[in-house]
């Protein structure tokens, strides 16, 4: 079922997003480790996980272990959580893609883009990281409650940003493996705008009473 597919860890694989990915992921056949900041919660996020897509080869771990564990490394934490998570893996993380979904979001205006002064945080992680990660930005602006359900079809494209189009190429195969399209949407710098985006939608949600606004791209890619 897992042959030729990367083993891939979720960070925070026990909160709303991580456990919405892993879900479809899991679907899709990919071998998984569920990380979490203790072994315990994460051993039983990857046991209910087994029992809901029938297999029983997914893991829970600490996320050092579940980072050394895999070949790409998904991190989904919230912004305070940002740097502390990075520097417990990033010995763990060497010669891997890294996959932030992180968005700099300040409560209690979260509505309000709030973009560090690096830039976005994904060019931090670069920082925190080292040259020895491949660093690509990507799924910060899909609702996770709607990644839970594996059946939905999501109307949500996906931005990925990354200085390395083989590392891009790797994170679209997990974009469309969760059901979603998947868009190069340049360099790691260009995450400053699919993170600044996420306010936006939060605002349009609140606003126009939507249930996880998203993004689509208009127009036909040309041959």
């Amino acid at each position: 079922m897992s042959e030729g597919r990367p083993t891939v860890a979720v960070l925070g694989g026990t909160g709303d997003l991580g456990s919405g990915l892993a879900r479809r992921w899991a679907r899709a056949g990919y071998p998984l480790v569920i990380g979490s900041r203790g072994a315990e919660k994460a051993e039983a996020a990857a046991a209910e996980l087994n029992t809901r897509s029938g297999r029983s080869d997914i893991r829970g771990m600490a996320n050092p272990e579940a980072a050394a564990a895999a070949d790409i490394v998904v991190m989904t934490v919230p912004w305070s959580s940002h740097a502390s998570t990075i520097e417990s893996v990033r010995a763990a993380c060497q010669g891997k893609i890294f996959v932030d979904t992180t968005v700099p979001l300040e409560p209690p205006k979260v509505g309000t883009v709030q973009l560090p002064s690096e830039g976005c945080a994904a060019v931090i992680a670069q920082r925190l990281l080292g040259e020895g990660v491949q660093v690509v930005s990507a799924f910060q602006d899909v609702a996770a409650a709607k990644l839970q359900d594996e059946d939905l079809e999501i109307e949500c494209d996906v931005l990925v940003c990354g200085d390395k189009a083989a590392a891009r190429d790797a994170v679209m195969a997990l974009v469309e493996a969760a059901g979603l399209r998947g868009w190069h949407a340049g360099p790691l710098a260009n995450s400053a705008a699919a993170e600044a985006l996420t306010s936006v939608l939060i605002t349009l949600n609140r606003r126009y009473k939507i249930e996880g606004a998203g993004i689509r791209i208009t127009g036909k890619p040309g041959v």
